[in-house]
C-alpha cells in the first residue's frame, strides 16, 4: 500500500513539475516576444489582471463550495444509525422530542413533521441534481468557449455569462437535441447518488475552476471598469451615462453570475447530501431535516435570494436590449409592466432573504409562511414576468400600437444611429440631369481614367496563372488602392492619382514540393515571400490580360536595383520599391530562424536561384543554449536545439502572420478581414525626395532602416474597431454589438515585423479608456508617417456594417418607421451567371458640389419593393475629409436605374445576349464583372466588364466593355470606344454595339 501511494505521489509530482514548467516556459518565451515587438507592458498587465482574477475567483468559490459541503458532511445523518427497522422507529419516536437531541453524540434528530416518502425523496433528488447539472452544463459550456479566448491570440469578445429562466430552459431543450447533455444529465444523476460526498465535491471543485477561467476571460472588460469614459450621452430610462452601460454593467452581470452559480450549488449540493444521507434511498424514506441542517439550508437560501434580487435589479437594466415585434430596447409592455415587476421581485426576493437569515438566527418563523411565501414570489414572478406583459401587449399596446411605441421608436433610431455612426451622415439630394456630353467626361479624365476594369477575382486568377513564377509562391489577395503617379508627358512634380491593384507574392510553403518539404528548408530556406505585382484598374495589355505597372521575379538586378521588373520610368519614381522581401505577411505561418550557416532563398533568377540573408529589426536573439531550448519547447520544434546551423547572432521569427501578430498584442480590438499592402517610402531619405522638416522647420534626420543597404518600403495597414453590445436602444441586427468605431489604424512592417497603433477615431471614448489603461500602446493619427497616410482607406467592412443598419434606420418619422413604408436593400447583380449583393467599391471621383476628384468607397441602395436606385452612399478617405460619409438621395418621383434593371436591360438585349451567348459555347464562358454606377457632373454613367474564361486552365481576359447612360447601351473592345460611341456623333474606328433601351432593332455603329 505504502509503495503503491509512493508510487501515486511520484506521477502527481512529476505532472506537477511538468506543468510548472510548461507554464513557465510559455511565459517566458511571450515576456520574450512582447519585448521584442516593444509592448512587454500590455501582456504584463493583461498577464496580472488575468491572474488575478482567476485566483481571487477560484478561492473564494472553492472556499465557500467546499466549506459548505463539508459542513453539510458534519451535519447529515449517520448510515449506522438506520441499519435496522427498530432503530428508525425509536428515531420517528424520538422526533418528538421539542429538543432534538440525540443523547451520547452531536447528531440532532430530525423533525418528525419534515419527513419525506421514497416517491418526493426520488423526486426532489432528480430535482436538485437536474439543477446541478445544468449549472455545469452552462459554466462548462461558458468555460469551453473562454477557452479559445483565454489565449495570447484571442481576439472575439467572450461569451455573455447570463444564468436565469431562460438560459435554463434552453438547456433543458438542448438535452433532446444534444445526446451527450442528455447522457451527462443521467450520469451526474447517478453518480451523485451512488457517492454523493466525491462527486458533489468534484463538481464544486469543476465550477470553481470555471468561473476562474470565466473571469479571467473578462480582463479587458475589468480593466476598463476602472477605466470608463464618459460618453456625454444618457440614457431617457434610467438616466444613466452610457459609460455605465458600456464600462460598469458587464462587471456587474459577471458578479451576479458568479453569486449565482455559488449561492445555488451549494444549495443544491447541501441539500442533496442531507437528503441522501442515512441510507435514505435504500430505507425508502427520508427521516427530515434536522435544525441545524435547516439553519443551515435557510442561510444558503437567504445567499441565493440576495443573488437573484440582484440579478432581477440587473434585469431592469437588460431591458434596454430587448427585442419586441417594433424596436429595440425597452418599449411600452416593458417600462410600464417589466421594468416595476423587476424592481417589485428584486425587492421581494430581497425581503425572502432577510426573513430566511432571520430564521437562522431566531428560528421563530413557521416553515410553512416561508413556503407560502417563495410560493407567492414564484407566482409573482410568472405573472409579473411573462403574463401580465404578455396581456398588456395584446390587450392595450397592440390595438393603437403607434401610438403607444412612438416614443420607444424615436429612441431606438436616435440610438441606434449615434452608435453606429449614422447621425454624422451628410445628406445631399442627387437629380440626374441626364445632360452629359462627352466634354464632360474630358473635364473628368481622372474620374474616366480611374474607372475600374478588373475585378479581384479575374484579376487574381490571372495574376495567379502569370506571376506566381514558382508553385511556392501564391497571391492571397489583391487590394485597391490609390498612388501618385507621375504622368509621362508631365513637367517635373507634375503627377495625378491612379487606382491600382497590389498583390503580395507570398511564399506557400505548403507549396513546397513534399520531398523537399525538410525541417532545413522550412524554417531556414524558405523564410520569406518577394515583391508584388501593381496593375492599374483601368488598362489592359495585350490579348485582354492585365497591364502591370510592377511584374515578374528575378529579373537580373543592377547593383541598387530591385529584382522586380517596372515597366517605365515614370513607375520606378513614383513607387518605391527596393527589394520588396515579406518576412511577415497574411500565411506567413511558418517559424523561422535567420541569419543561420544556411543561405536563405531569396528568389530565382533564371535557372538559378538567388539567395540573402536576413539584416532586419525583427525577431529573438536564441544564440544562447537556453533560449534554443526554451523555444524548442515552446514551440515544440525540437530540431532547434540540436541544429548545428544557428550562430551567435541567429534570431526566431515566430507569429509572422499579421492577422496573429495583431491579436496577440491588442486582442481587444475587433479587426478588419481585409489587411492591405502599401509600398512607400515611411522613412525618407534625402535621395528619394526632398528633406523632411519638422514643425521648426528643421531637418528630420532619416532613421537607420532608411539608410539600409537593402531597403524595404512595404507595409500591411490594417483597420481595427472598438465595439461593445452594450450599448442602449441600439439595434445591433445580426452582428454581436451595437456599437462601433473605426479608431485605430494598424501598420506592420513586413520586413522587421514592427507593429504600430494609430488612433483614427480620437474622440470614441472606449479608444480613450485603452489609451488610460496602456498608455505606451497608442499613437496619434498625425504621428504615422505622412506616406502611409496619403494610404488610409474607409474600411469595406465598416461601410457594410453601416449601411445595413442604415437599410432600415434612415427612416427618422416614427410613423415611417413602424410602417417600414421606405425599407431600402444593397442591390444584387449578376456575377458571372449567379446573382450576388453589390459589394461596396473603391473610386476615384468628383463627388457633386465638390471642386477635386478624391478617393471614395461607395455602395448603392434600391427600395425593398422596387429596382430602382433609391441612393447611394459614400465614404470618403482623402486628407481631412476622411471617415466622413455622405448620403445622396434621388428623386422618388422620377426613375433612377438600378443595377438590377441595367443587369436586365444588358441581357435581354438580343444582339449583346447573342454575343454572350456564342462565347459560352465555344469551350468557354463570359463572366460578367461587377457592374459599377459611377457618379459624373450631375449624371450617373453604368459600367460592367466583360471576361472570356476558358473552361480548362483557366486564364480570364477582359474582351469587353458594357457602358450604360440614360436609354442606351453600348458594348465595345475598350472603355473609350464605348465612351465615344455613347457621347459622339460619329464612332470610332472599332466598331461598338449600341443599343437603345427603349428601342426595337439593334445598332452598329462604325466610322
Amino acid at each position: 500500500m505504502t509503495l503503491r501511494r509512493r508510487t501515486y505521489q511520484l506521477i502527481l509530482c512529476i505532472v506537477g513539475l511538468w506543468l510548472v514548467f510548461e507554464f513557465a516556459s510559455r511565459m517566458a518565451a511571450e515576456i520574450l516576444w512582447f519585448q521584442e515587438v516593444g509592448y512587454l507592458q500590455v501582456f504584463l498587465l493583461k498577464l496580472k489582471t488575468q491572474g488575478l482574477l482567476g485566483t481571487i475567483a477560484i478561492a473564494v468559490s472553492s472556499v465557500f463550495l467546499l466549506g459548505n459541503l463539508a459542513l453539510a458532511r458534519r451535519l447529515q445523518h449517520p448510515a449506522e444509525e438506520r441499519k435496522s427497522p427498530v432503530v428508525g422507529a425509536l428515531f420517528a419516536s424520538l422526533g418528538a422530542n421539542k429538543t432534538g437531541k440525540n443523547t451520547g453524540s452531536n447528531y440532532e434528530i430530525p423533525v418528525a413533521k419534515s419527513q419525506i416518502t421514497f416517491s418526493w425523496l426520488l423526486l426532489a433528488v432528480f430535482g436538485l441534481s437536474s439543477i446541478a447539472t445544468f449549472i455545469v452544463i452552462h459554466c462548462g459550456l461558458l468555460a469551453a468557449n473562454s477557452l479559445t479566448y483565454f489565449g495570447i491570440a484571442d481576439n472575439l469578445p467572450p461569451p455573455p455569462v447570463q444564468l436565469g429562466i431562460e438560459s435554463i430552459q434552453q438547456i433543458g431543450v438542448q438535452l433532446f437535441s444534444h445526446w451527450w447533455q442528455l447522457g451527462l444529465l443521467l450520469a451526474t444523476m447517478l453518480a451523485v447518488v451512488i457517492k454523493p460526498n466525491f462527486w458533489l465535491r468534484a463538481i464544486a471543485l469543476f465550477l470553481s475552476l470555471a468561473i476562474g477561467l470565466i473571469a479571467a476571460t473578462r480582463w479587458a472588460n475589468v480593466l476598463q471598469y476602472f477605466h470608463p469614459i464618459n460618453f456625454n450621452t444618457t440614457d431617457p430610462l434610467f438616466n444613466q451615462n452610457i459609460s455605465f452601460y458600456v464600462f460598469i454593467l458587464p462587471i456587474l452581470d459577471l458578479l451576479g453570475f458568479g453569486l449565482t452559480v455559488v449561492f445555488v450549488y451549494s444549495l443544491v449540493s447541501c441539500a442533496l447530501t442531507y437528503l441522501l444521507s442515512g441510507n435514505s434511498l435504500s430505507q425508502g424514506s427520508f427521516l427530515g431535516f434536522s435544525r441545524s441542517q435547516q439553519r443551515h439550508l435557510y442561510g444558503l437560501g437567504a445567499a441565493s435570494m440576495l443573488a437573484v434580487a440582484f440579478r432581477y435589479w440587473l434585469g431592469r437594466y437588460s431591458l434596454l436590449y430587448s427585442r419586441g415585434d417594433v424596436t429595440y430596447g425597452a418599449n411600452y409592455a416593458d417600462v410600464t409592466v417589466r421594468l416595476p415587476s423587476y424592481g417589485f421581485l428584486s425587492i421581494l426576493a430581497g425581503a425572502i432573504a432577510l426573513l430566511m437569515l432571520w430564521q437562522v438566527y431566531q428560528f421563530k418563523i413557521k416553515n410553512e409562511l416561508i413556503k407560502k411565501i417563495l410560493l407567492a414570489w414564484v407566482t409573482l414572478t410568472f405573472v409579473g414576468g411573462w403574463l401580465l406583459p404578455q396581456i398588456v401587449q395584446q390587450l392595450i399596446v397592440q390595438p393603437n400600437e403607434l401610438a403607444r411605441e412612438q416614443p420607444y421608436i424615436q429612441r431606438s433610431i436616435a440610438f441606434t444611429k449615434e452608435a453606429f455612426d449614422l447621425n454624422t451622415i451628410e445628406i445631399k439630394t442627387f437629380d440626374p440631369a441626364g445632360k452629359l456630353t462627352y466634354a464632360d467626361l474630358e473635364k473628368n479624365q481622372l474620374t474616366i481614367s480611374n474607372i475600374r476594369l478588373w475585378d479581384k477575382r479575374p484579376l487574381l486568377q490571372t495574376t495567379r496563372q502569370l506571376q506566381q513564377i514558382r508553385p511556392y509562391y501564391t497571391f492571397p489577395d489583391a487590394d485597391i488602392d490609390r498612388y501618385t503617379i507621375k504622368n509621362e508627358k508631365a513637367q517635373k512634380g507634375d503627377s495625378e492619382s491612379q487606382q491600382v491593384f497590389l498583390a503580395a507574392r507570398e511564399l506557400d510553403y505548403t507549396a513546397v514540393a513534399p520531398e523537399a518539404q525538410t525541417w532545413v528548408n522550412e524554417h531556414l530556406v524558405y523564410t520569406h515571400g518577394y515583391g508584388f505585382t501593381l496593375s492599374p484598374v483601368n488598362r489592359v495589355g495585350v490579348g485582354g490580360l492585365p497591364d502591370y505597372f510592377v511584374k515578374d521575379i528575378g529579373v537580373a538586378a543592377q547593383k541598387g536595383e530591385t529584382a522586380l521588373e517596372v515597366t517605365s520610368d515614370r513607375i520606378r519614381v513614383s513607387i518605391p520599391i527596393g527589394y520588396p522581401r515579406i518576412y511577415y505577411g497574411e500565411i506567413t505561418d511558418t517559424d523561422v530562424m535567420t541569419p543561420t550557416k544556411v543561405k536563405e532563398f531569396d528568389y530565382p533568377s533564371g535557372e538559378e536561384n538567388v539567395y540573402n540573408t536576413y539584416s532586419g529589426r525583427g525577431g529573438i536573439a536564441i544564440g544562447s543554449m537556453w533560449r534554443r531550448w526554451l523555444f524548442a519547447n515552446y514551440l515544440k520544434n525540437w530540431q532547434m536545439a540540436l541544429t548545428r546551423n544557428f550562430t551567435p547572432e541567429t534570431k526566431l521569427l515566430y507569429r509572422r502572420n499579421i492577422n496573429k501578430r495583431v491579436r496577440a498584442i491588442a486582442p481587444f480590438l475587433r479587426y478588419d478581414s481585409d489587411p492591405y499592402l502599401v509600398a512607400a517610402n515611411a522613412n525618407l531619405t534625402n535621395n528619394d525626395i526632398e528633406k523632411e522638416k519638422d514643425e521648426n522647420g528643421n531637418e528630420i534626420k532619416p532613421s537607420p532602416s532608411a539608410t539600409d543597404k537593402s531597403p524595404n518600403y512595404l507595409y500591411w495597414i490594417i483597420d481595427a474597431y472598438t465595439a461593445s453590445p452594450g450599448y442602449p436602444y441600439s439595434d445591433p441586427g445580426n452582428h454581436e454589438f451595437n456599437y462601433i468605431r473605426n479608431s485605430v489604424k494598424v501598420v506592420i512592417d513586413a520586413y522587421n515585423g514592427s507593429v504600430d497603433f494609430y488612433v483614427a477615431y480620437p474622440s470614441d471614448p472606449i479608444i480613450n479608456s485603452w489609451i488610460a489603461i496602456f498608455p505606451g500602446l497608442f499613437k496619434p493619427l498625425d504621428k504615422m508617417p505622412p506616406a502611409l497616410r496619403t494610404h488610409i482607406r474607409y474600411p469595406v467592412d465598416l461601410l457594410s456594417i453601416q449601411s445595413e443598419r442604415l437599410l432600415a434606420y434612415h427612416m427618422e418619422d416614427p410613423q415611417v418607421f413602424y410602417n417600414r413604408e421606405d425599407l431600402w436593400r444593397v442591390p444584387r447583380e449578376i456575377y458571372g451567371s449567379e446573382q450576388q449583393p453589390v459589394d461596396p467599391y473603391y473610386l476615384i471621383t468628383k463627388l457633386p458640389t465638390e471642386t477635386a476628384e478624391e478617393f471614395i468607397l461607395l455602395l448603392p441602395f434600391t427600395p425593398v419593393s422596387r429596382n430602382n436606385l433609391i441612393a447611394w452612399i459614400a465614404g470618403r478617405s482623402d486628407g481631412g475629409n476622411y471617415g466622413k460619409l455622405l448620403l445622396y438621395l434621388f428623386p422618388k418621383q422620377r426613375l433612377v436605374y438600378g443595377p438590377e434593371q441595367i443587369e436586365a436591360l444588358i441581357n435581354q438585349d438580343p444582339v449583346i445576349s447573342e454575343q454572350i451567348s456564342l462565347w459560352n459555347r465555344q469551350g468557354s464562358k463570359a463572366i460578367q464583372g461587377n457592374l459599377l454606377v459611377i457618379p459624373i457632373e450631375q449624371s450617373l454613367l453604368y459600367v460592367e466588364p466583360l471576361y472570356l474564361e476558358a473552361e480548362r486552365n483557366s486564364l480570364p481576359t477582359l474582351i469587353r466593355v458594357i457602358a450604360v447612360y440614360e436609354n442606351r447601351i453600348v458594348m465595345a473592345e475598350t472603355l473609350d470606344l464605348a465612351l465615344k460611341a455613347l457621347f459622339q456623333a460619329t464612332s470610332t474606328n472599332k466598331p461598338a454595339i449600341i443599343r437603345p433601351v427603349e428601342g426595337t432593332a439593334p445598332a452598329l455603329n462604325s466610322e
